[in-house]
């Protein structure tokens, strides 16, 4: 992936502006501006209008070293993990270079070597079967539908003639829970317009930490697995984002029937590590895409809807 330089100024000013209007009301958004020592508003400036246009007005005079003091000063007030994020290098997309991608598992784990540790080259040496994994660079567009299934078709794998229903028919296999089934179908159904092979792939089950021992050796052992090994979902973006879809059942949450606060507490710090490293994380419920619930399709394409906007694209689901 492209290393990505940090937002423009009026990227940074939108990003405060959203921080201040999640956590100010309109009476006291002056107050709050002043105390965190941003610039005299313009006379015109309203913050009963827009909040938002209100924070933008006040920081127009900031460039450089105090638009950044700025962020720093407000992220550090509100604990905005993800304004804060903004000032790394790549917090638009994810520092470094995508080198393995592992997905689709529907088996046993793998067994995965360190093939040539100067290289950075994997091997599955075990139930390679149960997981595929792309081999081919992923370039400025992103990893789209079409280059997933000219992959595909190269592999020479697909029972059926046509190799997009071979590669559904196989990533479907590893979609685990009802509720995932409701997301990845509703995407899916996108793929059947003209335009797209040019839409974002939806990798299901994509490996992420991988520790070599399985949870019973790890318990003997008197150690923890690592958390979240796989993502539930992940999408390769063109603009160098890298989207984390996860579909929350009980077991996210709670022992049994009972709520977990230790289960809920390493998810949200996992979630938090995640997007300070650049990617971003949205969460489903399970209950929101319940099979028998009518509104779930739609909840669905509304969410793609919303992520592609925002991410350069304009589909519409139909």
């Amino acid at each position: 992936m492209t290393d990505r330089s940090l937002p423009s100024p009026r990227a940074i000013r939108d990003a405060i502006a959203d921080t201040m209007w999640e956590n100010e009301s309109a009476p006291h958004l002056a107050r709050a501006c002043d105390a965190l020592g941003m610039p005299a508003a313009p006379p015109d400036a309203d913050p009963w209008a827009s909040k938002r246009k209100y924070v933008v007005s006040r920081l127009l005079t900031l460039r450089g070293d105090d638009l950044a003091a700025m962020v720093r000063t407000v992220a550090e007030e509100y604990a905005d993990d993800d304004l804060a994020a903004i000032l790394t290098p790549g917090a638009a997309g994810v520092v470094g270079q995508l080198k393995n991608l592992i997905f689709a598992s529907n088996g046993p784990k793998p067994r995965i070597v360190l093939k040539d540790a100067v290289n950075n080259e994997l091997e599955v040496v075990e139930n390679a079967d149960h997981v595929l994994v792309y081999d081919r660079p992923v370039g400025d567009g992103g990893l789209t539908w079409g280059e997933l299934k000219a992959w595909w078709a190269d592999l020479g794998k697909q029972a059926h003639r046509e190799p997009a229903i071979g590669l559904l028919g196989r990533l479907w296999e590893s979609v685990s829970s009802p509720p995932e089934e409701v997301l990845f179908k509703t995407y899916v159904m996108r793929y059947s317009r003209e335009d797209a092979d040019q839409l974002p792939a939806l990798l299901p089950q994509v490996y992420l930490h991988y520790d070599p021992y399985t949870v019973r050796e790890l318990s003997a052992r008197g150690t923890q697995a690592l958390p979240r090994q796989r993502m539930d979902f992940l999408m390769l973006l063109g603009d160098g984002s890298r989207v984390v879809i996860e579909v929350d059942g009980k077991h996210h949450y709670a022992d049994g029937d009972v709520a977990s606060p230790r289960r809920y507490a390493a998810m949200v710090s996992e979630d938090r590590r995640l997007r300070l490293a650049g990617y971003e994380v949205y969460r489903f419920g399970g209950a929101e895409l319940a099979a028998d619930d009518p509104r779930a399709t739609g909840r669905v394409d509304g969410f793609f809807d919303a992520l592609l906007t925002r991410h350069g694209r304009h589909e519409r689901s139909g």
